[in-house]
């Protein structure tokens, strides 16, 4: 006759690994659904532009991207990563310029808004940070545009936002609505979907680890930070922020990964984008102006 022993060990790795996963299914699609209005009306845009721009549209549109940095730094101020993921859907569509994109990106608060409020920081510290994001934002966002234009010698492709439709493998002559519909469920569940995978890896790890691997040590801990805030979730932006109110990383660390992260946005980038050297071309100069930033305030002693 089989005995079986009861090991209490097991039964408490299944109710924790049981409460992980709750937890990130809980926030994902919290963060996933945030998403949705954005994504939707962003898609509706460029099927509108698919279907009823002419030529004098388009040129104002290629030089209305003059100043594209401009807009981005101050609309990607927003605390939604929303922003960051219809910047990459329109410049998928060539609608906007890469120097838009990298200032939307720069400029992108996500999370750090809603918890510096919930934990009742001063406004004008609030402020201060914002501000400084961006004007970093706006700076980077035209010189990256030179540098694109001028150094590397690339030209703007025309604004093509059928090859969005293309990527996805749908029919675009199904109507504005019905299209936009169709690229908003589907970008959805592929969000859904990593953003699940992510959050658990992050639950699994915790926060508290997380922190350890900052050090003291000068551009050790802005490079590192700026590693976290590439991770294509908003829970980076939480963890960043949450170590930097707790006094574990200090303002260059903060800046580097926050600049860094830009929500869902490389996700989508990613998949949108067929040119994949130029999305991690985009993705290096993200980091790079992110690390290089986050060193210049920490040696400037800047503090918020």
């Amino acid at each position: 006759m089989l005995c079986y022993t009861f090991n209490p060990k097991y039964f408490d790795i299944y109710l924790v690994m049981l409460h992980i996963l709750e937890h990130t299914l809980s926030h994902t699609i919290e963060d996933s659904v945030k998403l949705l209005p954005f994504l939707f009306f962003t898609y509706l845009l460029m099927e509108l532009l698919e279907h009823t721009t002419g030529g004098k549209v388009q040129n104002k549109i290629k030089n209305a991207g003059k100043v594209g940095p401009l807009w981005g730094g101050l609309l990607g101020i927003m605390p939604q990563c929303g922003f960051s993921a219809a910047a990459s859907s329109l410049y998928a569509g060539r609608v906007i310029t890469v120097g838009t994109l990298l200032a939307v990106f720069l400029s992108t608060s996500d999370e750090m808004l809603p918890i510096f409020i919930s934990e009742a920081v001063a406004p004008a510290t609030i402020f201060k940070i914002l501000g400084a994001k961006v004007c970093i934002a706006i700076i980077s966002g035209f010189l990256a545009e030179l540098v694109y234009v001028n150094v590397f010698k690339k030209k703007e492709k025309d604004m093509d936002i059928h090859v969005v439709c293309e990527e996805e493998h749908c029919s675009c002559e199904d109507g504005v609505l019905k299209s936009a519909l169709k690229h908003t469920f589907k970008i959805f569940i592929y969000i859904l979907l990593i953003t699940f995978m992510l959050t658990f890896v992050i639950e699994l790890i915790g926060e508290d680890q997380l922190a350890v691997v900052f050090q003291d040590i000068p551009v050790v801990g802005e490079m590192i930070a700026a590693l976290v805030g590439l991770i294509p979730n908003c829970a980076s932006s939480v963890v960043i922020t949450e170590l930097y109110l707790s006094g574990i990383i200090g303002a260059g660390a903060m800046m580097s990964g926050l600049l860094v992260n830009a929500g869902v946005g490389l996700l989508v980038l990613f998949r949108l984008n067929r040119d994949w050297k130029q999305n991690v071309g985009i993705m290096a100069a993200l980091y790079g102006f992110g690390v290089f930033w986050g060193v210049i305030i920490e040696l400037l002693g800047i503090v918020f």
